[in-house]
């Protein structure tokens, strides 16, 4: 029997419906812990009681941490293990990357029967855990502060928006000296002013982040900004909201914004030194066949 779910708008005089999702958005954007109502799916009851839910999943836009691919890719379902009880099912499902054939990922689902419109899925668990994977670079610039910035993570993935802004605060603020030493190599490399160089240089010394952040006075490489705006100046901002003044769901969005400030940072320096010695390579190159002539 498929289930349908109905499309009629609410009144005024109604209650707010819950979110209904397709089994889609389920597996991609929610983190295990969580449970959602699903449309579009298939229920089968098969003697003594049992429930059968009917999984018609179809292709989950996954990341794959392939070589070949390292990004979003299309993970096709190709097994899945049941065990029905009354009115509810708990599945193990795998998906493998349709491109690169290889990747995998596995996900504990128990369905629930709620009524003839309406199931309702609740995330177990998964692996590799939920959400984008933790570039290598990022994990380097870490340190001592690896497993900190994963509970974070966790945390995030969990939407416990308080630990994981304390965990994320904790990691900026005692990584702040080794962050900001990374960025004065770039700027080294990119040949930026003496003037800023030596801002970093101070910044870098100062063991407080407030501090560290007003002796940069001359900004930072162009290819280091985001969108414009110093990442140094974004981190600051949020860390300097207070953390007993906010509500969780506040936290988590502050969290959320660190993390994905911070990682484009790393990625920008990466991108920039990469780019720059190709571009050292090339002229040289050039240079070289000029004078052949």
């Amino acid at each position: 029997m498929k289930i349908s779910v109905s499309t009629t708008p609410p009144t005024v005089q109604q209650e707010e419906l819950p979110e209904v999702l397709s089994e889609e958005e389920f597996f991609q954007n929610v983190p295990p812990g969580q449970s959602k109502l699903i449309k579009g799916f298939s229920i089968s009851s098969q003697g003594s009681g049992y429930t059968y839910f009917d999984w018609e999943l179809k292709d989950l836009l996954l990341y794959c941490t392939s070589d070949e691919c390292s990004g979003y890719r299309k993970f096709q379902r190709i097994s899945s293990a049941n065990l029905p009880k009354k009115n509810e099912m708990y599945s193990y499902i795998v998906v493998r990357c349709r491109n690169c054939e290889r990747t995998t990922k596995r996900f504990a689902i128990k369905a629930k029967y709620v009524d003839d419109a309406t199931v309702e899925l609740y995330k177990l668990g998964e692996i590799p855990q939920f959400g984008p994977p933790n570039p290598n670079k990022l994990m380097n610039i870490m340190g001592a502060e690896r497993d900190y910035y994963l509970k974070g993570r966790r945390c995030e993935n969990q939407s416990l928006g308080i630990a994981a802004f304390a965990y994320y605060r904790r990691v900026v603020e005692n990584q702040k000296a080794k962050i900001i030493g990374e960025i004065l190599k770039v700027a080294q490399k990119l040949n930026a002013d003496q003037e800023l160089i030596e801002d970093l240089k101070a910044a870098k010394e100062e063991t407080r982040f407030t501090e560290a952040i007003n002796r940069i006075k001359h900004g930072l490489p162009q290819a280091l900004l985001i969108n414009g705006h110093n990442p140094l100046i974004l981190l600051h901002s949020a860390l300097s909201e207070g953390l007993h003044a906010e509500s969780d769901e506040v936290c988590l969005e502050l969290a959320t914004s660190i993390r994905i400030v911070l990682t484009d940072l790393v990625e920008r320096m990466a991108a920039a030194v990469k780019e720059e010695a190709e571009l050292t390579s090339a002229v040289q190159r050039l240079l070289k066949a000029g004078g052949k002539r």
